[in-house]
């Protein structure tokens, strides 16, 4: 006899949205895609208003670096998707807030 499944069932093995792809923990791996994140989109939010050119291309600045240490730290296919993300982000915001008055 074939075995149902009720939709109560079906979603109870599924797993909440994680960067521990792997199983195991590594806090600190994600802190600093956490960070490049964070640092990606202020970045980018900021590359929008040309008279916020200081916070965004320091944002970009700092979540290049960040983003590039942690890429190469990183553990998980999850961990290099978000880092990447947040690289490409930072440099869009870096490359609009030179354009638009530079770091100082």
């Amino acid at each position: 006899m074939a075995r149902t499944i009720s939709p109560e069932q079906s979603h109870r093995h599924q797993l909440p949205f994680t960067l521990n792809t792997d199983g195991a923990r590594h806090p600190l791996e994600n802190t600093g895609s956490a960070l490049t994140a964070l640092l990606g989109i202020v970045a980018a939010v900021c590359a929008f208003f040309p008279s916020m050119h200081l916070l965004g291309s320091w944002a970009g600045l700092a979540g290049l670096g960040a983003g590039l240490w942690a890429q190469m730290i990183s553990a998980t296919t999850a961990e290099r998707f978000v880092n990447i993300t947040g690289v490409v982000l930072s440099g869009i915001g870096l490359l609009f807030g030179l354009a638009h008055g530079g770091l100082y």
